[in-house]
């Protein structure tokens, strides 16, 4: 799993719309996308992801109307269910052939606290129109702020939003961790217990600490973390934390805000707020901001770690109230050469992500062949069960369209590979059935 700190291709943001919380939360939250996209575009691309096109002409006017040119970023028209696509959305990972693939693990709205039936398929959609191949891992609900990691294999979660009955009811710890090691490259876990029901994420990690880098980690004093409700037991273990080599972590504390938070329209919170929820991006460190007497000394504090980016502290001060910071609502695609197509170790064949996807009825799967080759279309259900085979027989090579047709189908997410030649398979790709 490549750290946040490696180049970024660009940021994935879902803006704010009012389809599902109404018109306020929408234009309250504005502002703060406007900011970080500002931020951004010096830095890498930006890829925002607009509820339908009305909204992305909306957006366009806010951009514009802020002088932020519009060179550097893109729109893609998928609808949503809110902005918090760092736990919704994919996340890029290598696989064992050093192929940039997405994960796409299970979201439940934090187990089933709000509507989620939209975001939950946003890695798939992005998969479609990037073309990248997906990993399909729905059978473990996961959210991407729920860890930490090193970037040496050590991460840092609470069980109360990873392995709590509410995300995992049929896995144990061991399975997790197991799934975490396989696709993540995860070998070593510091678990904290974490507060259940505490707010709607159940004690994210990424409010709590950072690693800052492979050595070091970003935190809150012993008291502040009591005030930020963790238990002495899960500070003791953040505090007695290490590597890989069981070698022990540098330690450096930022301050809670001084005051309560209180919004951008002057609603008092009553509680504190977290500057450890940061982003990193490729010239830039977007840091959470309150109107604080202590923003500037978090500001600070943080610079001094990446002396080659830029501190740019974001007003999230509306965003908060709603349960997040910056890093909650952004998401990197790090750079790969190969973006666009799944090639295969033996680079006889390419598989493309059908489109549309979802569909209705049709949907087209492409495919390219380097020489004549028997092929087999396969579609499985999420619990590996194959449903259909379809067989072109022999095919020459060179670039091949399918129809397939969902008329046997329920409305769901199924995935597709092809067999060639009785005994080579594609990666899976995911396909979405909406009627």
């Amino acid at each position: 799993m490549p750290e946040e700190t490696e180049q970024h291709e660009g940021t994935w943001l879902q803006w704010p719309h009012h389809y599902t919380y109404g018109m306020f939360y929408r234009n309250s939250l504005d502002q703060t996308w406007v900011d970080m996209t500002s931020a951004l575009i010096s830095s890498e691309k930006v890829h925002i992801i607009a509820y339908n096109d009305s909204e992305k002409n909306r957006i366009i006017n806010l951009l514009e109307d802020g002088n932020i040119p519009l060179t550097n970023i893109d729109f893609f028209i998928f609808q949503t269910d809110d902005v918090w696509i760092r736990d919704n959305g994919p996340i890029f990972v290598e696989n064992e052939e050093n192929e940039q693939v997405i994960l796409d693990w299970g979201f439940n709205g934090w187990g089933n606290d709000a509507p989620y039936d939209n975001c939950d398929i946003i890695p798939s959609l992005i998969s479609s129109i990037i073309d990248l191949p997906i990993v399909d891992l729905s059978a473990m609900v996961f959210e991407g702020g729920a860890l930490e990691h090193d970037g040496r294999g050590t991460m840092m979660a609470t069980r109360s939003s990873v392995t709590h009955s509410s995300r995992n009811p049929d896995l144990t710890e061991e399975e997790i961790e197991q799934y975490l090691t396989n696709n993540l490259g995860i070998t070593k876990f510091l678990w904290l217990d974490g507060v259940y029901g505490l707010e709607i994420t159940d004690m994210h990690i990424d409010g709590v600490m950072k690693f800052a880098n492979s050595n070091t980690i970003v935190t809150m004093n012993n008291e502040d973390l009591l005030y930020w409700e963790l238990s002495q037991s899960d500070i003791d273990i953040l505090y007695g934390a290490t590597d890989i080599d069981n070698e022990d972590y540098n330690f450096v504390y930022i301050p809670l805000t001084q005051n309560d938070v209180t919004t951008a329209y002057g609603y008092n919170l009553g509680y504190k707020g977290s500057y450890a929820n940061y982003y990193i991006a490729n010239t830039v460190v977007l840091v959470p901001n309150y109107n604080d007497p202590n923003d500037n000394i978090a500001n600070n504090i943080i610079q001094a770690f990446y002396p080659n980016r830029t501190v740019v502290g974001i007003d999230v001060r509306n965003l908060y109230e709603n349960g997040g910071m910056v890093h909650c609502v952004t998401q990197q695609q790090p750079i790969d050469n190969s973006t666009g197509i799944l090639e295969p170790l033996n680079n006889d064949f390419k598989l493309f992500q059908n489109k549309p996807n979802p569909f209705n009825k049709y949907t087209e799967i492409d495919f390219i062949l380097d020489k004549k080759s028997l092929v087999e279309l396969e579609i499985y259900n999420l619990y590996g069960r194959k449903l259909k085979n379809i067989n072109y027989s022999e095919l020459p090579s060179g670039k091949h369209s399918v129809t397939f047709n969902s008329d046997n189908f329920e409305n769901g997410i199924y995935t597709y590979n092809l067999l060639i030649n009785n005994k080579k398979r594609t990666y899976n790709r995911k396909l979405v059935i909406i009627k």
